[in-house]
């Protein structure tokens, strides 16, 4: 059987596209968008809203350094978002094998024992800041190099906000892949043959 595929990627580096792909290669569905629509129904908050927190620490959060478990004491508008996110991630993973982006879903399946393949997609700068400019275009005032760094950075402090943990830290995952020098063709190769082989420890 098929395991559940979790997705986490640098900004730029093609995370999304390549998830999508190997969903559609395993026929296997796959959620990233509609995680945010779900849990705009959860939470109540606006679709609008969890794009723009749903992966992103704010400076609306004063305790960035404290633990998941003691962040869940503080019922702020990102943790009420997080938590229906956590809610929607879990639901889709039981009903079976699928491919999650982001969002801290390897963390959050492996809290709650759910067998994970876990992905990290990751390039180097020259090779994200032409996947950006190609994908989105230029945005008139805004440096793509320093867009880039700042996305990684929200990313990093969500991550840390929510797990306790460093993002793109090499043993959060199961097999880091550098889409830059492999190409995305090759990652969707490789993630699909390990999802076909891949038996979860014990």
């Amino acid at each position: 059987m098929l395991p559940v595929i979790t997705i986490s990627r640098e900004f730029g580096s093609g995370g999304h596209s390549i998830a999508e792909a190997v969903a559609k290669r395993l026929d296997i569905p796959f959620y990233d968008g509609e995680i945010v629509t779900r849990a705009a129904v959860e939470s109540g908050y606006a679709k609008e809203l969890i794009e723009e927190q749903g992966e992103a620490a704010t400076s609306a959060n004063k305790w960035f350094d404290i633990s998941a478990a003691s962040a869940m004491y503080f019922q702020s508008p990102q943790d009420e978002i997080f938590l229906a996110q956590r809610k929607v991630i879990l639901d889709c993973a039981k009903k079976g094998p699928c491919v999650v982006v982001g969002r801290c879903s390897d963390y959050i399946l492996k809290n709650a024992e759910i067998p994970a393949l876990n992905v990290l997609i990751h390039a180097d700068m020259e090779h994200r800041q032409a996947r950006v400019l190609e994908r989105y275009g230029e945005i008139k005032n805004v440096d793509i190099k320093k867009r880039i760094i700042k996305k990684d950075k929200q990313r990093r402090t969500y991550y840390r906000y929510y797990t306790d943990q460093r993002w793109g830290e090499y043993r959060n995952y199961d097999i880091s892949l550098d889409s830059g020098t492999l190409g995305e063709e090759m990652c969707v190769n490789l993630i699909c043959e390990l999802a076909k082989t891949w038996l979860p420890e014990g």
